[in-house]
């Protein structure tokens, strides 16, 4: 019988969500749905010079739609925005800050121009985050997670981890949504403007 440790009761959470409810709602997502704007003046992914967002971040050709401080009620966001926030802001920022990926942040990462560009970057940095949690083994998850986390530095990896699955979840649940909407109003809107 397989021993259940915390290391690894932590990463099969994530990784069972993800191959049972998540990862394959994901298949198939075109250019349209990626990019969907569901209601008018969404944050989105955008070819650079396009948004008109106080910020657009990115280092390539496609930027990302923010403001700090976030407007209160914050834009809706398209699937391409919450893709790349998962990417990025959830999964690449926390690599780069404990597991050894190139630095990176919103401003320096080169978004996906496509939807099959933006699922090869999650599918790189999710799985650069459960090969990363589990080189942590047990003593890992207890430590301290430091400046990269600031201000929350003193807390630990495993508070960390717990944190970075909830958003993982919550947000491609987001996705999945936002695909239902797609399929059930986009698909049909689309067509009637054409």
């Amino acid at each position: 019988m397989n021993e259940q440790t915390w290391n690894v009761l932590l990463r099969d959470q994530l990784a069972w969500l993800w191959n049972a409810q998540l990862r394959g709602r994901l298949e198939g997502l075109t250019d349209d749905e990626y990019f969907w704007e569901p209601v008018p003046g969404c944050w989105s992914v955008r070819p650079r010079g396009t948004g008109t967002a106080p910020v657009q971040a990115g280092s390539g050709a496609m930027t990302i739609d923010f403001a700090m401080p976030e407007p209160d009620p914050p834009p809706f966001t398209t699937i391409a925005w919450r893709l790349g926030h998962v990417i990025v802001g959830v999964l690449a920022v926390r690599n780069a800050g404990h597991f050894g990926r190139a630095p990176t942040d919103y401003r320096s990462f080169e978004y996906a121009a496509t939807a099959a560009e933006a699922l090869e970057q999650l599918d790189a940095e999710y799985a650069a985050w459960q090969a990363g949690v589990e080189s942590l083994g047990e003593d890992g998850l207890a430590r301290a997670c430091g400046e990269a986390e600031a201000p929350y530095g003193e807390r630990s990896l495993a508070e960390l981890v717990l944190h970075i699955n909830r958003e993982v979840v919550h947000h491609l649940a987001e996705v999945c949504l936002l695909r239902d909407l797609y399929l059930r109003t986009g698909q049909r809107a689309r067509r009637e403007v054409r």
